[in-house]
């Protein structure tokens, strides 16, 4: 009888355990989904760094690492702009480089992309670059059209990095490119493989 007790006890625990992770994973897609609120400008957007919603006012973030710290997280908007229709609605989207300070001494660039749409510009999830990078250019390459595909709406961000090996004192030497594609629909980017004809839409 005892044993029947505790066998109905686990399985009571294990029900509210399953029930309260579909509940947490529905409130996390809500949450996530939230940081979408359209802002009259990209300057003003809101951005999703590292799972945090980052709202620029004028270009610019600061905000408590923690509660009641005196440590901030600053966000800046860099610049190397590029405007360009993203998800083929006919308005001009905008894409750009953001920077961000954590208290040490890092610099941290990530790519964004803000979305122009009937109600506002709306902020996409960011994409990691690297820290105290040296950014050069950002463009799009649409690439070329094949029997099979177009590579449509390509961003290629350009910018220097360290050599393996070197300290972070080193100033960035070492040219790198990353192509990425922004999914409208999640607000993600994704790498692109580079020169590949066989790229998809």
């Amino acid at each position: 009888m005892r044993k029947k007790i505790i066998q109905s006890c686990l399985l009571i625990i294990l029900i509210a355990l399953a029930v309260g992770f579909i509940v947490f994973k529905q409130y996390s897609r809500k949450e996530g989904a939230n940081y979408q609120i359209p802002a009259k400008d990209y300057k003003n957007a809101t951005y999703l760094i590292g799972g945090q919603p980052i709202t620029l006012a004028n270009g610019l973030s600061e905000i408590e690492a923690a509660s009641g710290s005196a440590t901030k997280i600053i966000t800046r908007y860099f610049g190397n702009k590029v405007e360009h229709d993203l998800n083929d609605d006919g308005r001009e989207d905008a894409v750009f480089l953001l920077t961000q300070e954590t208290g040490g001494s890092g610099v941290f660039f990530y790519v964004v992309a803000a979305l122009n749409m009937p109600t506002g510009y709306v902020g996409s999830q960011a994409f990691f670059l690297g820290d105290r990078i040296a950014p050069q250019t950002t463009g799009m390459d649409e690439g070329k059209t094949t029997a099979r595909t177009t590579r449509k709406n390509v961003i290629v961000v350009n910018y220097a990095i360290r050599l393996p090996n070197e300290p972070f004192t080193a100033s960035p030497s070492m040219g790198k490119s990353t192509w990425l594609k922004l999914d409208p629909a999640t607000m993600q980017f994704g790498e692109v493989a580079q020169n590949f004809e066989g790229e998809s839409r």
